[in-house]
């Protein structure tokens, strides 16, 4: 590493100085939350989130709260426009079919098409699979990034260049780019992927044209690996990954930035960036992330998975910050909404079962189930927390399919962002159509008000 120079000496020790001193003097105490009655993270002094808007796109239940306003526990459900996910799902499995597509025509139109109206859903999407001409050498692959989400957004705000009428806001517009996004994603985060391995993990660069004739997740496998081969049930747990990621109601931090960024009046290349800048976050998206790492330094340290006493024991040491991330998390588990059960989860488990099955890898799907039966007992013992209240997440289960279909971490969130932009999209166009009033919520100051001090005065 070359020696710092002079000038980055000293930026280096003013921002630390700087940094310290706003440590100290950013501090808002916690008393005076309560004396405000601040809704600190939008939410209620019981957990639940505060009531911001009306929706129709999504429904996420995961408690009901009773007359002395506690929170009860109940099996969670999710719908997507008044449909359950489960039964969306079985339905895709009973008729041996892809699902997203359908998923994704109910979340922005409000209905399940026909077959004519899912085959020409298809055909649009399919004609919008390959990027403008130029976008991928221009855009992507000569400035790559580390963070294939930063590059993910790049690729989305640049969009706005290509785009004839870019500021129209009228709901046929905004529709007309939420198609063309949907289908130009699994090129943005393929050649992304391919370009970020190839210039930061010196790997080679394959580079396979979409084919308009297959779906979402199949141009997605079919683009991120050397070969560009992948089986039926391959392709078909990944589509099932997407359908039920797709949507998760108004108020998730992502969904909430659409609305909020929508209600501003500005373009939708710029809202849905936004949108994945929030779903980047670790404490949202990125949480997919935090189970695949943490299952990776299991195996660093447990030699045998299938021995679970063993497996315990680096649990354990997990929830005491002796392992993995020093966060004391066992990741996977728990979540803001749901209290007995995580539907995605319960759906995505059967799949990743026989995924497992077909790649021989059930010792590896056992221990995840360890971890999601055992994982509260665990937790409840050492932290002394109601071990109820800790279901597996969805997390849990795609960090497994990810796994075992052989797709990179680096590919993890923005996958989930391919799944959720038919939600978010849905979501925007309704912010249009039914919101009509600009977000502006309020902050209260608790600065004391000082009197200035002349340059010359000043120590």
């Amino acid at each position: 590493m070359a020696a710092m120079t002079k000038l980055e000496r000293q930026e280096r020790d003013f921002i630390k100085e700087m940094a310290l001193h706003l440590a100290e003097n950013d501090i808002i105490e916690n008393d005076l939350y309560k004396q405000y009655d601040v809704k600190r993270g939008l939410r209620n002094a019981n957990g639940t989130g505060v009531l911001v808007g009306l929706t129709r796109v999504g429904t996420v239940h995961g408690y009901y709260v009773n007359e002395q306003g506690e929170k009860v526990p109940r099996e969670g459900k999710l719908y997507y426009r008044g449909y359950s996910i489960e039964d969306l799902v079985k339905n895709c499995i009973r008729e041996n079919r892809f699902g997203f597509e359908e998923t994704t025509y109910l979340l922005l139109f409000g209905e399940l098409p026909t077959k004519k109206q899912l085959e020409q859903f298809k055909t649009l999407l399919g004609a919008k699979r390959e990027l403008p001409m130029g976008f991928a050498r221009d855009m992507i692959l000569t400035a790559p990034s580390k963070d294939i989400m930063n590059k993910l957004s790049r690729s989305i705000l640049a969009m706005y260049s290509y785009d004839p009428k870019p500021d129209d806001t009228s709901v046929e517009n905004v529709l007309r780019q939420s198609i063309n996004l949907i289908g130009y994603f699994p090129a943005f985060i393929a050649y992304g992927y391919q370009a970020k391995a190839t210039f930061f993990d010196n790997k080679s660069l394959h580079l396979h044209y979409p084919i308009p004739e297959l779906g979402t997740a199949e141009n997605i496998l079919r683009m991120i690996r050397p070969t560009g081969e992948f089986t039926d049930m391959e392709a078909k747990i990944l589509d099932l990954t997407l359908m039920i990621h797709a949507e998760h109601g108004g108020g998730n931090n992502s969904s909430f930035t659409t609305h909020l960024i929508s209600s501003s009046g500005t373009d939708t290349y710029a809202a849905i960036s936004a949108a994945v800048g929030s779903l980047k976050g670790p404490k949202h998206g990125g949480a997919n992330i935090k189970v695949i790492n943490m299952i990776r330094d299991l195996k660093a340290h447990v030699k045998d998975i299938t021995n679970y006493k063993e497996v315990e024991k680096y649990l354990i040491k997990v929830l005491k910050g002796q392992a993995n991330d020093g966060s004391g998390l066992i990741y996977g588990l728990g979540h803001a909404i749901y209290t007995l059960s995580d539907p995605r989860a319960v759906v995505l488990k059967d799949m990743a079962e026989k995924l497992a099955a077909h790649e021989d890898k059930m010792d590896e799907f056992r221990l995840f189930k360890f971890i999601e039966e055992e994982g509260p007992r665990i937790i409840a013992k050492y932290k002394g927390v109601d071990s109820v209240m800790m279901p597996a997440n969805v997390d849990l289960y795609s960090g497994f399919v990810y796994s075992a279909l052989d797709i990179s971490p680096d590919i993890a969130t923005p996958l989930f962002a391919t799944a959720r932009l038919s939600g978010w999209c849905a979501h925007r166009v309704e912010e249009i159509i039914t919101g009509k009033k600009l977000m502006r919520p309020a902050y209260e100051s608790v600065q004391p008000k000082l009197e200035y001090v002349p340059l010359e005065e000043r120590k």
